[in-house]
């Protein structure tokens, strides 16, 4: 004869959580993580602009040489710009967004870090999509992209909101900030 409350046991789940996770980082009682983070991510991004497009404006140039050594042979690489742009771009976003300080290097130039909405480093994966989401949201509601930002406590943009994603001060920013106060 079983053991009837065997018959009612769930068997244990490895790994799976069902449970909710709660928000990591509320700005009204930890407001150091959030302090400054929307005019630092604006340099951030134009650095980490030039960071994208310096290459490929080096790889333009290569091209324009090497097809007047070529005898314009070489021009027909020019096609291959606007691929290579992409995959530099998304790899990039991957490789720093994945590194262990979970930012890019503009990022890393202004004290943030890109972190889950609980709390988790970043991971290449999801860098990378958070790339391609930003790109497509930018090229179909240009400025309400960027004005959710200004609606919000967190101060996330519509592609964080997408992909489960904060910008945040990192730990000695966050520090600094709680000491002034």
């Amino acid at each position: 004869m079983s053991d009837p409350s065997s018959q009612t046991r769930e068997p244990p789940r490895i790994g799976v959580s069902d449970g909710a996770r709660p928000h990591a980082y509320d700005p009204v009682t930890q407001p150091e993580y959030f302090d400054g983070v929307l005019s630092r991510r604006l340099v951030a991004f134009c650095v980490d602009a030039l960071m994208i497009v310096g290459p490929i404006v080096l790889l333009a140039i290569f091209i324009f040489v090497f097809g007047i050594v070529t005898l314009s042979l070489g021009w027909m690489l020019f096609p291959l710009l606007g691929p290579a742009f992409v995959i530099w771009a998304v790899l990039y976003n991957a490789i720093t967004l994945g590194s262990p300080a979970s930012a890019t290097l503009g990022m890393r130039l202004m004290d943030l870090e890109m972190r889950t909405w609980y709390g988790a480093p970043c991971y290449s994966l999801l860098g990378a999509v958070h790339a391609v989401c930003f790109w497509v949201s930018i090229s179909v509601a240009t400025p309400l992209v960027l004005l959710v930002a200004l609606f919000n406590d967190r101060r996330r943009l519509l592609h964080d909101f997408l992909v489960g994603t904060v910008v945040v001060n990192n730990e000695s920013r966050a520090a600094t900030l709680r000491r002034r106060r």
